[in-house]
C-alpha cells in the first residue's frame, strides 16, 4: 500500500487525459525563457563591444567567439555535477542561479555612469563568464529532464515533446533576435544605444525561466544521480592506454589497444566505447562547419552594419537583427526537407545517407561564405581603408570662388582643376619618402600662384580646405563607417557668427570665419527642418535631404544675417549594398545546419549505445566549441581582408567536407540493438556451460555419496 502512495506522488498529473504530464508545460516556458535570455543578449553583443567597449573589429570578434566556445565546453561540467553529484533538478536550479547573477552583472557593466571604461569592461568579461557557465551547465540536463517525466511506454509522447522542445528553442531564439535590437537601437538613454536595457531584458527573461522551473517543483518526476558514464569512460580509456605501455615483452597481442582494459572493465562496456570511438573520429572534421556558422553574429553582423537597411515605408532593420532569419528559417526548412526534399529524392532512388546529408550540408555552408563573400566584394566598394605605410590619403574641397589648380612637386594627383562648391575632388592616394613629411603645395587662383607648406603623416587620410582668398587648412579626417548604420556630419561656417546646429538631439557647435565642427554620427533619416542658432540668438531651418547610412557628409554654411544656406557634400558614399543581398547567405547556411545539425544529432544517437548516448552529447558540443576557437584563431592571427577571408574559410570547408567524405565512405553503420543481441547470447552460453559444469560437479558428488554396495 506505501509502494502504491509513493509511486503515485512521483507521478505528474496528465494534461486534459493525454499521455503528457503537466511538469512538461514548466519545462517548455523554462527552455523558451531561457534561448530569449542567451540569444537576445548574443544578438547585441558584438556591437556593444564595438561601439560601447570600442574595441577594434577583430578583438569583437575574437572574444564574441571565445565566449561561444567557453558555452560549449562548460556542458561537460554541467553533466558531471548533475549524474554524479546533484542531480538534474538541483543543477538547473543553482546554475541558472549563475545564469541569473551573469546577466545582471552584465546589465550593470553596460552602465555608463557605474565606472570607467575598465570596469565596464571587467563587469562584461565576469558576466559572459558567468553567463558562460550558466547555459553551458544547464544545456545537457534540461532536455534530458524533460524526458525523464515520461514513462518508457509512451515513446511517441516523448518523441514529440522533443518536437516542442526544439520550437520552443527556436521561438525564443526569433522573438529575441527581433527585440533586443530594437531596445538597444531604438530606446535612448544616458545619451546613447540603450545597452543596459537590451542586456536587462534577457536578465528579467532568465529570472522568469528560473521561476517557472521553480514552481513546477512538486510536479517533476526526479531521478537519482547514477554515476557519469563520461567519467567512467575515461577511467577505462586511460586504464586500457597504461595497461598496454606497462605490458611484458612476451605478452599475447591482443585484437584492439581497448582489449587491454578487460582487466579492470566488462568486455560490454569496452565494445560501446570502441564504437562510440569511431563515431568520435569522425567527428574530427566536424567544428570547421561551426566555424562558418557561429560567424552570423559576428562577421556576418558587421557585415549588415555597412549595408543599406531600408525596405520602404519606413521599415528599417537593424543588422543585429537579420540574426533571426536563421531561426525562423529552421522552422520553415525542417517540414519541407522532411515532407518535401528527402521523399523526392528518395523517389529518384538516390541513396542519401545521414553521413551524405551532413557533407552536402558542408557544402551548403561553404557556398553560403562564396555569397558572402560577393556581397562583401561590393560592400567595400563604399568604404575608404585606411593607406598602408609611406601613403596617406588627400582631399581637397574648394571653397573660394572660381576653379583653383594644384601642383605638388613629384607628384601628379590632381592634373584637373578642381571646381568651386562642388563635390570634393575625392581621395586620391599621395606617396611619402618617409613616415612623415613636409611638402609645399602650389596653388593657381585667378591666375595667381600661392604656396602652402603642408606635414603629411603615413596611414592617415585629410582633407585640405581652401577658402577666403587662398587659406590652406589641413583636416585630419576619420572615415571609419559607423557600425549602427548612422551618418557622420561636420559643418563648416563661411559665416562671421558662431552658430549651434541640432539634428535630432545631436548638438554641433561651429565658430564663425570658416570654423569646422567636430564630425559626428546622426541617425539615418530625412532632415528637412535642422535647427541652427546663431549666437545672436537668430533662429535659422536648414534642409539637409538624406542622411544615409554609413555616408560621410560636409555641410558648408553659407548666406547673411537674414538667410542662411547649406551645402552638403558626399565626402564618403553612403552604403549603396541593400541588406536583402544577405537573405541568400542565411538561406544556404540555414539549409546547411538541417542537413548537417539535425542530421548529426540523430546519427550519433542511432550509432550511439544507450548508455553511451550522453558521451556523444558531449563530443558533438565540444565540436561547437572549437569551431569557435578556429574563428578566435584566424580573426586574431591572419589579418586578412575581410572578403579574402570569408573565401578561406568556404575553401577550408570544402577541403573538410572531402576528407570527410572519404572518411564516411569508410565508415560502417551498426545497429545498436545488435550490441543487446551479442551479449545476450553470450550470457546464454556462459550459462548454458555454467550449468553443464554445475551437472557435471552434482554428478560427480552424488557418486561419492553412494554407499557401497548400492545398486546403480
Amino acid at each position: 500500500m506505501e509502494k502504491n502512495q509513493s509511486e503515485k506522488k512521483s507521478r505528474s498529473p496528465k494534461i486534459c487525459g493525454t499521455n503528457y504530464p503537466v511538469s512538461i508545460a514548466f519545462i517548455v516556458v523554462n527552455e523558451f525563457c531561457e534561448r530569449f535570455s542567451y540569444y537576445g543578449m548574443k544578438a547585441v553583443l558584438t556591437l556593444y563591444f564595438l561601439n560601447y567597449l570600442h574595441w577594434n573589429k577583430n578583438l569583437s570578434t575574437a572574444v564574441y567567439h571565445a565566449f561561444s566556445g567557453l558555452c560549449y565546453f562548460t556542458p561537460i561540467i554541467g553533466a558531471l555535477i548533475a549524474d554524479s553529484w546533484l542531480g538534474k533538478f538541483k543543477t538547473i536550479i543553482y546554475l541558472s542561479i549563475v545564469y541569473v547573477f551573469g546577466h545582471v552583472i552584465k546589465s550593470v557593466g553596460a552602465i555608463p555612469d557605474v565606472g570607467d571604461s575598465t570596469v565596464h569592461i571587467i563587469l562584461s568579461m565576469l558576466g559572459l563568464i558567468f553567463i558562460a557557465f550558466g547555459t553551458g551547465g544547464i544545456k545537457p540536463c534540461v532536455a534530458a529532464f524533460g524526458g525523464d517525466q515520461f514513462d518508457e511506454k509512451h515513446i511517441d509522447e516523448r518523441r514529440k515533446f522533443f518536437s516542442i522542445f526544439y520550437m520552443s528553442i527556436n521561438a525564443g531564439s526569433v522573438l529575441s533576435t527581433i527585440i533586443t535590437p530594437i531596445l538597444r537601437g531604438d530606446v535612448q538613454c544616458f545619451g546613447d544605444d540603450c545597452y543596459a536595457l537590451a542586456f536587462g531584458v534577457p536578465a528579467i527573461l532568465m529570472v522568469i525561466a528560473l521561476v517557472v522551473f521553480i514552481a513546477g517543483g512538486r510536479l517533476y518526476k526526479m531521478t537519482p544521480p547514477e554515476g557519469n558514464v563520461l567519467l567512467n569512460v575515461c577511467k577505462c580509456i586511460g586504464f586500457a592506454i597504461r595497461n598496454r605501455w606497462r605490458k611484458p615483452k612476451n605478452s599475447p597481442k591482443r585484437d584492439h589497444w581497448l582489449d587491454w582494459a578487460e582487466e579492470k572493465y566488462s568486455k560490454r562496456l569496452i565494445q560501446e566505447i570502441k564504437m562510440v570511438l569511431r563515431v568520435l573520429v569522425l567527428y574530427i572534421p566536424l567544428p570547421m562547419f561551426w566555424a562558418l556558422f557561429d560567424q552570423q553574429g559576428s562577421r556576418w553582423t558587421l557585415q549588415a552594419t555597412r549595408m543599406n537597411m531600408d525596405f520602404g515605408g519606413g521599415f528599417i532593420v537593424k543588422p543585429d537583427q537579420m540574426q533571426m532569419l536563421n531561426a525562423l528559417l529552421i522552422l520553415v526548412f525542417i517540414p519541407i526537407f522532411d515532407m518535401g526534399l528527402y521523399p523526392l529524392i528518395g523517389i529518384c532512388r538516390i541513396k542519401l545517407t545521414p553521413l551524405r546529408k551532413m557533407a552536402t550540408g558542408m557544402i551548403l555552408a561553404a557556398l553560403a561564405f562564396c555569397a558572402a563573400t560577393i556581397v562583401e566584394v561590393n560592400v567595400i566598394k563604399t568604404v575608404v581603408e585606411p593607406p598602408p605605410a609611406k601613403e596617406c590619403l588627400l582631399q581637397v574641397l574648394n571653397l573660394v570662388d572660381g576653379e583653383v589648380s594644384l601642383h605638388i612637386p613629384e607628384h601628379d594627383i590632381f592634373p584637373d582643376p578642381i571646381t568651386s562648391y562642388n563635390d570634393p575632388s575625392g581621395y586620391t592616394s599621395l606617396l611619402l619618402k618617409d613616415a612623415t613629411q613636409a611638402m609645399t603645395i602650389n596653388i593657381t587662383h585667378n591666375g595667381e600662384s600661392h604656396n602652402c607648406e603642408l606635414n603629411f603623416a603615413e596611414h592617415n587620410i585629410y582633407s585640405l580646405i581652401l577658402y577666403n582668398g587662398i587659406t590652406c587648412n589641413l583636416i585630419k579626417d576619420n572615415v571609419i563607417k559607423s557600425e549602427n548604420g548612422d551618418a557622420f556630419v561636420r559643418f563648416i561656417n563661411t559665416l562671421t557668427e558662431s552658430n549651434s546646429i541640432s539634428i535630432d538631439g545631436t548638438k554641433f557647435h561651429v565658430s564663425g570665419n570658416y570654423g569646422i565642427s567636430e564630425s559626428l554620427e546622426v541617425k539615418r533619416g530625412r532632415y528637412p527642418d535642422a535647427e541652427c542658432v546663431s549666437n545672436t540668438s537668430k533662429v535659422y531651418k536648414l534642409d539637409l535631404g538624406l542622411l544615409d547610412f554609413g555616408a560621410y557628409y560636409t555641410v558648408i554654411l553659407s548666406g547673411n544675417s537674414e538667410s542662411l544656406s547649406a551645402k552638403k557634400i558626399v565626402d564618403v558614399q553612403p552604403n549603396d549594398i541593400h541588406i536583402a543581398w544577405q537573405i541568400p547567405q542565411y538561406v544556404l547556411i540555414t539549409a546547411g545546419e538541417v542537413m548537417f545539425s539535425i542530421t548529426g544529432l540523430e546519427f550519433s544517437y542511432s550509432q550511439a549505445p544507450p548508455s553511451m548516448k550522453s558521451v556523444l552529447q558531449a563530443g558533438w558540443l565540444l565540436t561547437v566549441a572549437f569551431g569557435n576557437v578556429i574563428v578566435l584563431i584566424v580573426a586574431e592571427g591572419a589579418g586578412l581582408e575581410q572578403w579574402t577571408e570569408f573565401l578561406l574559410f568556404a575553401a577550408l570547408l570544402v577541403g573538410v567536407s572531402i576528407i570527410f567524405s572519404i572518411m564516411a565512405y569508410f565508415y560502417k553503420y551498426v545497429e545498436t540493438d545488435q550490441l543487446d543481441k551479442l551479449f545476450s547470447e553470450n550470457a546464454n552460453e556462459s550459462n548454458m556451460c555454467n550449468l553443464k559444469n554445475d551437472k557435471k560437479e552434482k554428478d560427480s558428488m552424488d557418486l561419492k555419496d553412494i554407499p557401497k554396495g548400492t545398486k546403480m
